[in-house]
């Protein structure tokens, strides 16, 4: 049978409003009528969402069921399917199908209050809409309506108001069938019914705010949010997060230059309809009383940093690194905020204006073969692998990678390939079983930190399987190469899952020392001359050092100067971070609020954030994200206009002063504002090209040397051992949580309210070993200082403890002086 018949086969035929219809099998009425333009009222109906039929609102009027005969009832028509020969009439055609919605509103509006000019939902409520289009003109009942205490709080985010909810269940499903976090559900029967909560515990998802969104009426609402603004003072503008890799679609809503909330934006080729929470709440950072608001250069005599114009400051700063440059050359670390024109930007600029190939936009720890792998398989290519990919493979294997803390569109996705599957399609490398591994019904290769390269080694995959490497495998040696090893022995897919939004374009940018922008080697002469006649310059062949090897150089004086571009402290919380700033002879700092980088610097740039500017952030997938401008913000410019200004009094300028200007030039290099982010010679990678990436005389293999200052594992996991009376050795296993202490995430005290709180993971032979019961506090020290946990048990290895990286008030790297792979001290302490 040809493929046109058997889509033939699978439609259904039925007339709608006297229209007739064809639909795949299995289509609900509610959707069919739409492809005709038939918009039925409805509450509880959302197409990501299983039917339940809650509401009542979308009755229709059934003549004939496909059978010859018709249905007695109205029926809901979010709940039935189509049948061929179908004959349904909405209410635009149908008085008994109008006069059943007509009751079915005015049932809704029995308690429902009448408080539309002071609730948040007024002007945008879909329950405002259909009361005057599908409700009666006024109404019959004049008895007391029921209330409830409000508000109540779900979370320090998520407050209810009970009298408001039309019982249609979208936010209890959506937190049971997309986040999994049933912490919300209806309760009672009846007149009774109601969304009833857990009596001590908090509404705990990082996906809690898309319940508000999708609720029909003000029965949720967010607390940061609430009574500040009316839907139709707001100005909407679409937009990117930024504050991971996955390239979701949100929408800004602003008002007087101030942006009042974040809604998600629909697209569903890559988050649908949802976000998370920091996506949503995470924004105050942008509106901060410490933001840089003017140049400041330091005063000579008073070593002071004083206010400056723009030309006095371009002017200072190119003196500076120019004289910088003359004494042992300047580094660059980009961080991985930047868009990618931004970080075109540096790449040119430190080729172009600085003469060298010290850059990185890698503020984390790594060993030295990740440049290798990410030159090979990731650097101006897709590696094939979409979000549609993970619900379609056979199983997809994570490395070094926990969806829900760092990747949350990621884990949404696969959370719904389970669901839809009814198999275990995740696998992960990692020490335990994580709450978001359970909630993706995933499957746990247990692993001690170090020990990643022969889990992988062992691991066995089908050809239709995706492998996601998340950035924390570049603190393993060997574990990246391990990687590309079994992608190419069983033909699995690959895809590199960065944490940051501008890690990807950094990438593609030229952001490494190896790397120029699209990808290509600066060793290689033929790019070096195709990228120079790009920018009319001469590209510096000398090897570069990676963000490490800066730092390290900068600290023993054999740098003259950095430019560090908005990374942020904590992730320079590395014992040579310090001193490598003090020791920068010369020290330029753009970013966006005062850090400790700025206390340091010579001259300081404020520099845009997201919402004022226009970029391109490249997500996990390779895919460009392009976005414009939503305010404009005099006080402070794009780091690339920054660049330029230094650039031209340093000599002949980057060529480009506006973000058009710079994705104009980025077009002559490779395609970056089309479906993926690709550039001549830089295709998706072979087998062939994996095969020599992972193999002994491949790219990423030529660097597996460890290196001392840059190999994070400090001591395999069997070296834990009993120290003395409670306390024990452990080797450490850490990652940052969604909620943490990012300095992108201050400024909202109700968001950060729904932080997880610190706690240190062990197995229950070592909580055993520390004498100390669940719950108990235990001391983890480190190189440089210590912190105090309660403990709880988890399916550990033995010999191997976990705690968050960067969460309450403490920075593992900064104030203990470890990370994964560190061997640290445990000791029990009181109940």
């Amino acid at each position: 049978m040809s493929t046109d018949a058997v889509e033939k086969s699978e439609l259904v035929t039925l007339t709608i409003d006297d229209v007739e219809v064809s639909v795949p099998k299995g289509t609900l009425v509610i959707r069919a009528a739409e492809q005709i333009g038939v918009q039925i009222p409805r509450f509880c109906d959302h197409p990501l969402l299983e039917p339940v039929g809650a509401c009542r609102q979308c009755l229709v009027e059934v003549l004939d069921a496909g059978n010859g005969r018709g249905m007695p009832k109205p029926p809901a028509s979010c709940t039935l399917a189509v049948a061929d020969g179908m004959v349904v009439r909405t209410q635009a055609t149908s008085k008994v199908a109008d006069k059943a919605q007509q009751g079915t509103m005015e049932f809704l509006l029995i308690n429902h209050p009448l408080d539309c000019p002071m609730c948040d939902k007024g002007g945008e409520c879909p329950l405002q809409n259909q009361a005057m289009s599908n409700g009666r003109g006024e109404s019959r009942y004049i008895e007391e309506k029921r209330t409830y205490p409000k508000p109540i709080n779900i979370s320090t985010q998520v407050l209810l108001d009970r009298e408001r909810c039309v019982l249609c269940a979208r936010c209890t499903r959506f937190s049971e069938q997309i986040a999994g976090d049933p912490f919300i559900e209806m309760i009672e029967r009846g007149a009774l019914q109601q969304v009833g909560i857990y009596e001590n515990e908090p509404f705990d998802s990082y996906f809690s705010g898309n319940t508000i969104q999708v609720c029909p009426v003000g029965a949720l609402t967010s607390s940061s949010y609430r009574f500040r603004s009316r839907p139709f003072d707001l100005v909407s503008t679409p937009s990117v997060g930024e504050h991971d890799a996955c390239g979701s679609a949100i929408r800004v809503d602003h008002r007087r230059g101030k942006v009042m909330r974040r809604l998600s934006g629909n697209d569903p080729e890559v988050n649908e309809e949802w976000i998370t929470d920091k996506d949503r709440f995470a924004f105050t950072y942008a509106q901060s009383g410490d933001r840089i608001e003017t140049p400041l250069v330091r005063d000579e005599e008073s070593g002071e940093l004083r206010p400056a114009s723009w030309p006095a400051a371009f002017a200072v700063a190119a003196r500076g690194l120019a004289a910088a440059g003359e004494r042992g050359g300047v580094g660059v670390l980009t961080g991985g905020r930047l868009t990618a024109e931004d970080a075109y930007a540096y790449s040119k600029f430190a080729r172009v204006a600085l003469d060298t190939n010290d850059i990185d936009f890698r503020a984390r720890p790594h060993t030295p073969e990740e440049a290798g792998f990410l030159a090979a398989l990731v650097a101006g290519r897709g590696l094939g692998v979409e979000y549609a990919d993970l619900e379609g493979a056979s199983s997809v294997l994570l490395v070094g990678l926990e969806p829900e803390d760092e990747a949350g569109t990621i884990f949404l996705r696969l959370r719904k390939a389970a669901r839809a599957s009814g198999r275990k399609p995740v696998l992960s490398i990692a020490p335990f079983t994580s709450p978001g591994l359970r909630k993706m019904h995933g499957t746990l290769v247990r692993t001690a930190p170090g020990d990643e390269p022969r889990a992988l080694d062992e691991t066995e995959l089908d050809r239709d399987a995706v492998i996601l490497v998340g950035e924390r495998v570049a603190e393993v040696p060997g574990g990246l190469t391990a990687a590309a090893r079994l992608a190419a022995r069983t033909g699995a897919r690959m895809a590199w899952v960065p944490r940051r939004a501008g890690d990807r374009g950094a990438l593609d940018a030229g952001c490494l020392p190896q790397l120029l922008p699209g990808g290509r080697l600066v060793d290689d002469a033929a790019a070096r001359v195709d990228i120079g006649t790009v920018w009319g310059a001469t590209v510096p062949s000398a090897p570069g050092r990676d963000g490490a090897a800066i730092l390290a150089a900068a600290a023993a004086g054999e740098l003259g100067g950095l430019v560090v571009a908005g990374v942020d402290p904590v992730d320079l919380a590395d014992p040579r971070a310090g001193a490598a700033l003090d020791a920068a002879g010369f020290l330029v700092s753009l970013e966006l609020r005062e850090s400790a980088v700025t206390e340091r610097a010579d001259v300081v740039f404020p520099v845009a954030p997201a919402v004022n500017k226009a970029g391109t952030f490249v997500n996990w997938e390779g895919r460009p994200r392009p976005f414009e401008t939503v305010m404009p913000e005099p006080a402070a410019l794009p780091d690339l206009r920054v660049l330029a200004g230094i650039a031209e009094e340093m000599g002949p300028g980057l060529g480009f002063r506006t973000v058009q200007e710079a994705r104009t030039e980025m077009a002559e290099i490779g395609e970056w504002d089309g479906e993926r982010a690709t550039f001549p010679g830089r295709s998706e990678a072979s087998e062939a090209e994996t095969s020599a990436a992972a193999g002994p005389s491949g790219l990423a293999s030529s660097a597996l040397t460890p290196d001392p200052a840059t190999t994070a594992t400090d001591a395999p996991a069997s070296s834990a051992s009993s120290v003395s009376g409670s306390a024990v050795q452990a080797v450490l296993a850490s990652w940052k949580q969604m909620v943490d202490d990012g300095r992108m995430q201050d400024g909202d005290p109700a968001y950060k309210g729904t932080a997880r709180k610190p706690v240190l993971l062990v197995s229950a032979a070592m909580l055993e070993r520390l004498g100390v019961p669940e719950g108990a506090l235990v001391e983890l020290t480190g190189t440089v200082g210590s912190v105090v946990l309660p403990a709880k048990v988890a399916d550990l290895p033995d010999g191997v403890c976990w705690t968050a990286t960067n969460s309450g008030g403490v920075n593992l790297a900064r104030d203990v002086g470890v990370h994964t792979g560190s061997v640290v001290r445990l000791e029990g302490g009181p109940a």
